[in-house]
């Protein structure tokens, strides 16, 4: 039988390994990520509310941050300011300049205000996790930060309750979805497509995994491309210098980067993104399928790139950035259509 290790330990390991990350040394304790962060309550974290409300619009104020959102094998950095809060009681989004993110507000269940380090590098951030103690999003502080207005924010969202520790819940079962998928119906919907948005509502409606849509719907719309295609994509349009759009997400927030990308450099595993304003940290071991995949809309069509997981989860998804009321750039299709595919042939 496995005992869960108590917060003094907890606290002990954390000093012991501090160059080891949260998420891994919570792994090797076995627990989750947000149970190590609570475990320090009433010491180098304080409990916050995750009322976006209160949060996202008094967030501006602080200035320059990074944005981090991550799911087990991509972590996406933005570094900006949160600067144009769109509330919304199922979706909520930031729709600034860099930082850009669609968040789900029933998804959040506890945040924590954390310091870490010691001497000249304290670091601040803001740390948000799901039920199960799974991280969501988080916020860190950079040299840019005005740490006054962070220290006056944190005080504003913090809590009463200080006690270390987190209550977590299982997981819900997803709903199970249909092993025939209805080929014909599908298709109809599909080519009937105005907007990229309405795909998420026909695979709730038909209730089809996105993947299995996916592999069902016919060369003509979707087509598998070889795993190396990701970073193959990355340089192709790196050289080119053309705005790309890069999605990674959870279950509580996705997070966009919009623009071109320059500095792409892969170690081990690892295949990064280092520009200016925008990191990118993706597990190309992780990668079991990459696809290419064609949706109309009433400007044409738009291809995206999209990588799943072993258990037919995404990792990440790209798009070519369109200009507003346009097709997508015919440089972006190109290399889409280039990229090889698993079959050694090229897409028509």
């Amino acid at each position: 039988m496995t005992t869960t290790p108590s917060h003094a330990d907890i606290r002990a390991a954390v000093r012991d390994n501090p160059k080891m990350r949260a998420r891994d040394l919570a792994q090797n304790l076995g627990i989750t990520e947000g149970e190590l962060v609570a475990a320090h309550c009433g010491e180098t974290a304080r409990r916050i509310t995750v009322e976006f409300e209160k949060i996202f619009p008094a967030l501006e104020a602080v200035g320059e941050v990074m944005a981090l959102t991550r799911n087990e094998n991509a972590v996406h950095e933005k570094i900006g300011v949160y600067d144009r809060y769109i509330a919304g009681k199922h979706a909520a989004m930031m729709l600034g300049e860099q930082i850009d993110t669609r968040m789900f507000p029933t998804k959040w269940a506890h945040g924590f205000a954390v310091r870490s380090g010691d001497g000249d590098t304290i670091k601040h951030s803001l740390q948000f996790f799901d039920a199960q103690g799974n991280a969501v999003h988080k916020v860190h502080a950079r040299p840019a930060t005005d740490l006054d207005k962070w220290n006056a924010l944190v005080g504003q969202l913090a809590l009463d309750d200080q006690t270390p520790g987190m209550v977590t819940v299982a997981a819900e079962v997803p709903e199970e979805t249909v092993s025939d998928v209805p080929l014909e119906e599908l298709r109809d919907r599909w080519m009937r497509m105005k907007d990229t948005h309405q795909f998420v509502t026909i695979l709730r409606k038909l209730n089809v995994d996105r993947l299995d849509a996916i592999q069902a719907i016919g060369e003509d719309f979707a087509w598998q491309i070889d795993k190396s295609s990701v970073e193959a994509m990355l340089k192709l349009s790196a050289n080119e210098k053309l705005p790309i759009m890069c999605f990674v997400g959870n279950q509580g927030c996705i997070q966009i980067h919009s623009g071109p990308v320059e500095a792409i450099k892969t170690m081990g595993p690892w295949l990064n993104i280092m520009d200016p304003t925008f990191h990118l940290h993706l597990r190309t071991d992780r990668i079991a399928q990459v696809w290419a995949v064609r949706k109309p809309t009433d400007k044409g069509h738009v291809t995206s790139l999209e990588a799943y997981d072993a258990d037919g989860e995404m990792i990440i998804q790209f798009f070519g950035k369109r200009v507003e009321g346009q097709d997508e750039r015919p440089v972006w299709r190109e290399i889409m259509e280039s990229l090889p595919r698993v079959d050694g042939r090229k897409a028509a």
